[in-house]
């Protein structure tokens, strides 16, 4: 794998496989995941890294390394569809080097969590059919978790037999 979207479709790949929601499976959520691992064109899955990253160097570093430029006005973008959404997973971590930073800090970092890095560093290998299957069993998905809220958040009504449904 050498090309930048033969990455760029792997990550994607591996998001869907992580049960992230359809909104996520994008090239701007893989190219997040793709900086958040530091793997750049011609690094090989298991040389990924777990770098501490903010939303602006996320953005610099795809730029740098892929080619894709974003406009600064988009940070929120990556901050609320991409990023938010790999934290509620459990893929990344807030503030791992100082979880009382405040919430709206300009120091603001993520970081992907150990046992996400493990996994996707079989990514590619005979090992990473069963080091995703292990790494499933012990976890909830993202569309997992919507599903079930929003099946929460239902509430049954019962229309009377005399009142007329139409």
């Amino acid at each position: 794998m050498n090309k930048e979207n033969d990455y760029i479709d792997a990550a994607r790949h591996i998001l869907i496989s992580l049960g992230l929601p359809r909104a996520q499976q994008n090239e701007r959520s893989a190219l997040c995941l793709l900086a958040l691992l530091n793997l750049t064109p011609g690094k090989v899955w298991q040389a990924a890294e777990n770098p501490l990253m903010g939303i602006t160097p996320i953005m610099t570093w795809v730029q740098t390394h892929y080619g894709k430029a974003y406009a600064p006005n988009t940070r929120e973008t990556f901050r609320r569809q991409s990023i938010h959404q790999f934290c509620n997973a459990g893929i990344v971590l807030y503030n791992p080097d100082k979880p009382d930073r405040p919430i709206n800090s300009p120091k603001t970092v993520y970081q992907i969590e150990p046992t996400v890095l493990a996994l996707l560093r079989t990514f590619g290998t005979t090992a990473w059919h069963d080091a995703l299957t292990a790494y499933l069993a012990n976890r909830e998905t993202l569309v997992a978790q919507y599903a079930k809220e929003r099946e929460q958040n239902r509430i049954p009504v019962e229309i009377g037999p005399e009142q007329d449904s139409s």
